[in-house]
């Protein structure tokens, strides 16, 4: 995979656009958005350019119209001054001439961030990067900069203007998040053997996209599957959950997967591992069960230490290894031991180990383990689940070009 870095570029007296992500967290009751590790990597990147002497005019989204958190960017524009040591100053629209004057009299180490790219109508369109040439976006600023810079992996898996629009009229260059993300996953699609995904956590239709490319490719080794995709599994396998846990599964319309993970397991039984005792609550405690033990009146809450067990021993042979989602309700005392074991496991092997961001990484934060002890914590979301189903990336693509 090759594509420029901002190691290949001199941006002194050049006028950058650079699109990040910066979509953060919002609280509806205080107006007030949550710092997360994108803004604060978005935030290196901006200091890097600034260091570098290039006016930065920097793009960036929040929310979707229609959603509580679709707001103005003005909270952001101090969030990265605080965090880049540059000043950011903000400016409340984005293409017409109050804008373009601050874009044009921006001097060398000097940054802006304009309005929320999502208020313009033909933002999120999807749309090739010639047609998006001529939305008003691209139109408006384009002219007024020398090179693009995407640092918005986690949004280049749309084809939306700001992320693929200016690639057609200048030089479109990685952001240092972006460079690290596509350095990692490149390292996953071309893995060191054994190759082994960890999948869990609360949206198993994600696993099962990553699973069905990635052993059809012949890409992963093992899947150890525990959460929700652990459940369905077994149900895959004849075991009644019980009441509780099927009338959850059932609500969350995940039992439809059923009938595919039974023809997966079929065709790849070798390398799929599935918990063989989970943890319920009883009397406000935990207790595990063998799953030959199954049906349980209790909600499933957990992997069972021997489940932790087999899949630990799997994990110390890794060369490789892919952790998405969590093994059970980490956030609930007593349930959280299946992902703390787990994650401690993956920390301690002797591997490559990228870790899917969302409730994983807030899990390594919860349980206060060490963040430097995983080689890569992706921020990619979305993208990130693209990636490793296959699936094409806009925004990914025209890095290439």
């Amino acid at each position: 995979m090759k594509f420029l870095t901002l190691d290949d570029y001199d941006f002194a007296n050049k006028t950058v656009i650079l699109r990040v992500d910066i979509n953060l967290p919002y609280d509806e009751s205080t107006g007030k958005v949550e710092v997360t590790d994108r803004l604060i990597e978005a935030a290196k990147t901006i200091k890097e350019l600034c260091e570098k002497k290039a006016k930065v005019v920097i793009l960036a989204h929040q929310g979707r119209e229609g959603e509580p958190d679709f707001i103005s960017l003005k909270q952001h524009a101090s969030l990265l001054s605080q965090y880049s040591g540059k000043k950011i100053e903000f400016v409340d629209s984005i293409i017409d001439d109050k804008a373009k004057n601050k874009i044009k009299a921006l001097k060398p180490g000097e940054a802006v961030l304009l309005e929320n790219v999502r208020f313009l109508e033909d933002e999120e369109m999807e749309k090739t990067p010639e047609e998006h040439a001529n939305s008003s976006l691209v139109k408006a600023l384009g002219p007024l900069a020398d090179v693009f810079v995407n640092d918005a992996f986690s949004a280049s898996h749309r084809s939306h203007s700001s992320i693929v629009g200016f690639s057609t009229l200048m030089p479109t260059i990685a952001g240092r998040l972006m460079e690290k993300e596509l350095k990692s996953l490149e390292k996953i699609k071309n893995p060191e053997r054994p190759n082994i995904y960890i999948l869990g956590g609360a949206k198993p239709d994600d696993c099962i996209k990553i699973m069905s490319y990635g052993l059809e490719k012949g890409i992963i080794d093992e899947v150890l599957a525990c959460g929700i995709l652990g459940e369905l599994f077994l149900m895959a396998q004849g075991f009644e959950l019980g009441e509780a846990t099927e009338n959850f599964l059932k609500e969350k319309n995940f039992i439809g997967l059923v009938e595919e993970l039974e023809k997966m397991f079929k065709k790849y039984n070798e390398k799929i591992f599935i918990p063989i005792d989970v943890a319920i609550k009883i009397k406000g405690r935990r207790k595990e069960i063998d799953v030959i033990d199954l049906p349980t009146h209790e909600i499933i809450k957990d992997i069972g230490s021997q489940t932790i067990n087999l899949f630990a021993e799997r994990i110390k042979n890794a060369k490789t290894i892919v952790v998405k989602g969590t093994a059970g309700v980490y956030e609930e005392k007593g349930f959280e031991k299946g992902t703390k074991e787990i994650l401690r496991e993956v920390a301690r092997a002797k591997a490559f180990t990228l870790i899917g961001g969302g409730d994983t990484s807030a899990a390594i934060e919860r349980l206060k383990l060490n963040k430097n002890k995983y080689s890569h914590i992706s921020l990619g979301g979305g993208a990130m689940i693209n990636y490793l189903s296959g699936k094409k990336q806009p925004g990914v693509e025209i890095l290439m070009r």
